[in-house]
C-alpha cells in the first residue's frame, strides 16, 4: 500500500508532466517580412517531434517539439528558407520570411501537393499571356481552337478528346467553369472570362482520385485561383500581326496590410482580325473585381465579381478538297457567316472560419448569368442544297450553387490525421436551349430543338489524409445525386420530363516517402461524367452517369534540389464514351473504352538563370466492344510532348523558347484516315528596366504549316452531286509577332 505522502508525490508529478506536455504544443504565426501579411501554406519541418506541419489560412501553426533546443525549418514557394530555433516551450511565437525568386529547389516531395507547387514554379518561369496559356500549364494537356477565338477550346488530355470539357472538370476560385447540357457540347468550359495576369495558382490533378471533385472529373481537373491582393498597380498594352491588340489594367482599390483588408479591380480588352480571309473582328472585354479581408484572427471573407463579353466571326472547318481544287486557300471559308457572341457574369462569396487551432469551416456561394449564341456550318449543302446547313445554337441560363467544407486536424505521437468533409448543391437553371437551321445568321428556316429545364447536383464527400511514419494513406468517398427536369417548347403541351440517378465514387490513395528526395504513390478511384439533359430524358434515365475506374502508379524523385522527375503509369476504364454531334445537338453514347498510358514530367534548374522543362505523354486508347482494328477512338493522340528553355540574364533580359508536339492520330475508328500531327515553336522575350517591361512574343517561330483542329466529316459543296467524307481542318496560327509594354506603379 502506498502512503499518503507517496500518493501526493505521484499526483504532483503527474500534474507537472501533464502541464509540461500541454506546453509542448507551441503555437506561432508566419508573416511576410516586408508587408507583414500572414502567409498561408508555409511548409514546416523540424528535427524532433511530429515531422511535418503547415500554416493555416491566417498564417498560424502549431508544433510539438521534442527535446529542447529544437529547430524549425520553414519553406514556401517564392520565399527564402528560414530556420527558427526553439529554445524553450514559450508560446506564441512569430516568424518572418523574406521574399525570394521562385526556384525549383523549393518544391517538396509530396504526391498530394506537388502538382500545385510545380505549376507555381512554371507560372513564374514561363509567363502566361492568354487563357490558352493557362490551360497549357497542365502537363500533357493540349488545346485546339476551331471556330474563332471566342469559343471554348477543344481539350486533349490522357487519351481523351474532351471536346470542350466532357471529361475534365474546370473551375476558377471555386466557381464551376463547365456548363452541363450546353448547346455546344456536354461540359462546355469557356475559360476566357479569366484575366491571365490575375491568376495566382493553378491546381490540377489527373484522374478521378479527388473526393471534392465530382461530375466530369474523369481525365482530370483544373482549378485556377486569383490573386488576393496586388503588390503594384499594373498597366499593359500589346499590338501585333493581324490587327491584334490587347490592353490590361490592374488597380489597387484597398491595400491595408495592418488590418488585412484588400481590394483591386482589373480589366482586359482584346481585338484581332486573325490570319483568315474573312476578318474575325474578334473582340473581348473582361472586368474583374475582388475584395477580401480577415475580419479578425479567426474569420475571413472574400467577395468577387466579373463580367465577360465576346463577339467574333469564324472561318470554321474547311474540307481538304476545297483547298486541293483551288476553290479556297488555307485561310478561306465555305460559309463566311460563321461566328457568334457570348457573355458571362459571375458573383461569388467565400467565408472561412477557424474554429480552433485544428478546425476550420469554409463556405463558397456563387451565381453566374450566362448567354451564348453560335453560328456553325459542319456539312455545308448536305441537307439543304439551296440555303446551306448553317445552324444556330443558343444557350441562356443561370448557374448557382454552394459548397461547404469542414476540416479537422488530429495530432498524435507518431502520426497526423486530416479529416475533410463537405457537401454542396449546384443548379443549372436553363431558360433557353435552342438548335435552329438558319440562313446567313439572319433568317430562321427551321427550329430543330427548343427546350428549357433544370439540372440539379446534390453531393457530399468525406476524405481522410493519414500520415504515419513514411506512409500517407488517403481513403475517401463521394456521393452525387443528379435530378433532371426538361420542358420541350416545341410540343403543344410541354409537360415536364424527369429523370434522376445517384452515383457513389470511392477513392483510395497511398504514398510512401523514402526520404526528402523520393516518394512512391498509388492513386485509385472511381469517377463519372453526366449525360446531356436532352439525352437523359429521351432515354428514360438510361446512362445518366457512366462511371470510370482508374489508377496511377508513380514516383516523385528529386535526386538533387534542382532536378524534379515524375514518371507515372496509369490506366482508366470508362463505362460509356460520349460523342457530341454538333449539327444534331445531341450527345451520342459510343460504348465502353479503356486507356493505358505513361506520363513523364522533367524539370531542371541548371543554374539560377537557366530553367528547362519537358513533359512526355503516351496514351493507348481503344473501344472495348469493337473488333480489333476498328476499335480506335477518333482524334485521340497517342504521343504528345511540351517543353522549353527559360533563360534569365543580367540587366533584366529573359527569354523563353517553347515547343508543342502532337503525333498523327486516327480520325475514324478503323484508323484508315489519320489527322496530321505537328511540331510548333514559340518564343517570348522580355526586357525589364525598373518599373517598365518590354515584351516580344513570336508564335509559330519557324512558320510551320500545321492544322490546329481536324475532323473526318461527310459534307457536300454547292456544286457537288454527291457528298464526300474526308478530313476537314482549321489551320493553325502562322508566324505571328506581338510586342507589348507594361508599367508597374
Amino acid at each position: 500500500m502506498m502512503s499518503k505522502r507517496q500518493i501526493t508525490f505521484f499526483t504532483l508529478l503527474l500534474a507537472t508532466v501533464h502541464g509540461y506536455a500541454q506546453q509542448r504544443v507551441i503555437q506561432g504565426t508566419v508573416k511576410d517580412k516586408d508587408n507583414k501579411q500572414k502567409l498561408e501554406e508555409v511548409n514546416i519541418r523540424y528535427q524532433r517531434g511530429i515531422k511535418h506541419s503547415h500554416t493555416a489560412a491566417n498564417g498560424t501553426f502549431s508544433v510539438q517539439p521534442g527535446i529542447f533546443p529544437d529547430t524549425l525549418l520553414l519553406s514556401r514557394i517564392g520565399y527564402l528558407d528560414q530556420m527558427y530555433i526553439l529554445k524553450d516551450a514559450r508560446s506564441p511565437i512569430e516568424i518572418e520570411m523574406r521574399k525570394n525568386e521562385v526556384q525549383l529547389s523549393q518544391i517538396q516531395v509530396d504526391a498530394f501537393n506537388s502538382s500545385k507547387m510545380l505549376s507555381k514554379v512554371d507560372l513564374n518561369k514561363i509567363p502566361v499571356n492568354s487563357a490558352q496559356d493557362l490551360l497549357r500549364k497542365v502537363p500533357g494537356l493540349f488545346i485546339a481552337q476551331h471556330a474563332g477565338g471566342g469559343k471554348a477550346e477543344q481539350i486533349f488530355l490522357r487519351g481523351f478528346d474532351n471536346d470542350h470539357g466532357t471529361d475534365i472538370a474546370v473551375s476558377a476560385d471555386g466557381i464551376p467553369v463547365n456548363m452541363v447540357s450546353h448547346a455546344h457540347g456536354q461540359g462546355y468550359a469557356d475559360l476566357h472570362f479569366i484575366i491571365p495576369e490575375t491568376v495566382k495558382d493553378i491546381d490540377f490533378g489527373k484522374g478521378a482520385y479527388y473526393a471534392d471533385k465530382g461530375d466530369l472529373n474523369t481525365s482530370g481537373y483544373v482549378n485556377f485561383t486569383t490573386l488576393d491582393h496586388l503588390d503594384n498597380n499594373f498597366f499593359k498594352v500589346e499590338g501585333g500581326s493581324f490587327d491584334s491588340w490587347r490592353t490590361v489594367a490592374m488597380l489597387n482599390l484597398l491595400n491595408n496590410h495592418e488590418h488585412n483588408k484588400y481590394a483591386y479591380a482589373a480589366g482586359e480588352f482584346n481585338y484581332s482580325n486573325g490570319p483568315f480571309d474573312i476578318k474575325q473582328n474578334f473582340s473581348r472585354v473582361n472586368l474583374f473585381a475582388k475584395y477580401n479581408q480577415w475580419i479578425d484572427e479567426k474569420h475571413y471573407i472574400n467577395i468577387q465579381g466579373s463580367v465577360f463579353s465576346s463577339g467574333w466571326n469564324a472561318s470554321g472547318q474547311i474540307p481538304e478538297r476545297a483547298v486541293r481544287q483551288g476553290l479556297i486557300n488555307r485561310w478561306g471559308s465555305i460559309d463566311s457567316t460563321e461566328g457568334g457572341n457570348t457573355s458571362r457574369m459571375n458573383l461569388a462569396m467565400q467565408y472561412r472560419a477557424l474554429i480552433s487551432d485544428n478546425e476550420s469551416w469554409e463556405s463558397n456561394v456563387y451565381l453566374s448569368r450566362y448567354k451564348f449564341q453560335l453560328f456553325s456550318d459542319f456539312t455545308f449543302f448536305l441537307k439543304d442544297p439551296v440555303h446551306g446547313d448553317e445552324i444556330e445554337q443558343v444557350d441562356n441560363r443561370y448557374l448557382y450553387g454552394i459548397e461547404n467544407k469542414y476540416n479537422h486536424q488530429f495530432h498524435f505521437d507518431h502520426s497526423q490525421l486530416s479529416w475533410t468533409s463537405g457537401f454542396g448543391l449546384r443548379v443549372d437553371d436553363i431558360k433557353d436551349l435552342q438548335l435552329n437551321h438558319v440562313y446567313q445568321r439572319d433568317d430562321l428556316l427551321d427550329r430543330l430543338s427548343h427546350i428549357s429545364g433544370v439540372e440539379m447536383n446534390l453531393h457530399a464527400y468525406s476524405n481522410l489524409d493519414w500520415r504515419i511514419g513514411k506512409w500517407t494513406i488517403n481513403p475517401a468517398v463521394r456521393v452525387d445525386h443528379l435530378i433532371f427536369n426538361l420542358h420541350d417548347k416545341l410540343k403543344s403541351n410541354p409537360a415536364g420530363q424527369e429523370a434522376s440517378a445517384t452515383r457513389i465514387s470511392p477513392k483510395l490513395n497511398f504514398g510512401y516517402t523514402f526520404n526528402n528526395s523520393a516518394q512512391l504513390y498509388l492513386k485509385t478511384g472511381m469517377g463519372f461524367h453526366s449525360n446531356d439533359i436532352r439525352v437523359v430524358t429521351e432515354q428514360k434515365g438510361k446512362d445518366i452517369m457512366p462511371i470510370s475506374y482508374g489508377a496511377d502508379f508513380g514516383l516523385i524523385w528529386k535526386p538533387t534540389d534542382n532536378l524534379f522527375i515524375q514518371p507515372a503509369l496509369w490506366g482508366l476504364y470508362l463505362q460509356q464514351e460520349f460523342v457530341y454531334v454538333g449539327d444534331e445537338a445531341v450527345v451520342e453514347p459510343s460504348g465502353k473504352t479503356k486507356r493505358l498510358g505513361v506520363d513523364l514530367s522533367l524539370r531542371y534548374q541548371a543554374t539560377p538563370w537557366l530553367y528547362l522543362d519537358g513533359d512526355i505523354n503516351y496514351a493507348y486508347a481503344r473501344a472495348i466492344d469493337e473488333p480489333k482494328g476498328e476499335d480506335y477512338i477518333p482524334l485521340v493522340p497517342s504521343l504528345t510532348s511540351t517543353g522549353g528553355v527559360s533563360v534569365k540574364l543580367p540587366l533584366g533580359i529573359s527569354a523563353n523558347l517553347r515547343y508543342r508536339y502532337m503525333n498523327t492520330k486516327p480520325a475514324i475508328e478503323d484508323n484508315s484516315v489519320r489527322a496530321k500531327g505537328y511540331f510548333v515553336n514559340d518564343l517570348l522575350l522580355n526586357y525589364g528596366m525598373g518599373k517598365w517591361n518590354f515584351l516580344l512574343q513570336i508564335q509559330n517561330l519557324f512558320n510551320t504549316k500545321w492544322n490546329e483542329a481536324q475532323f473526318e466529316t461527310e459534307t457536300r459543296l454547292r456544286n457537288e452531286q454527291q457528298p464526300v467524307s474526308e478530313l476537314h481542318f482549321t489551320p493553325g496560327t502562322p508566324f505571328m509577332v506581338k510586342a507589348g509594354l507594361s508599367y508597374k506603379f
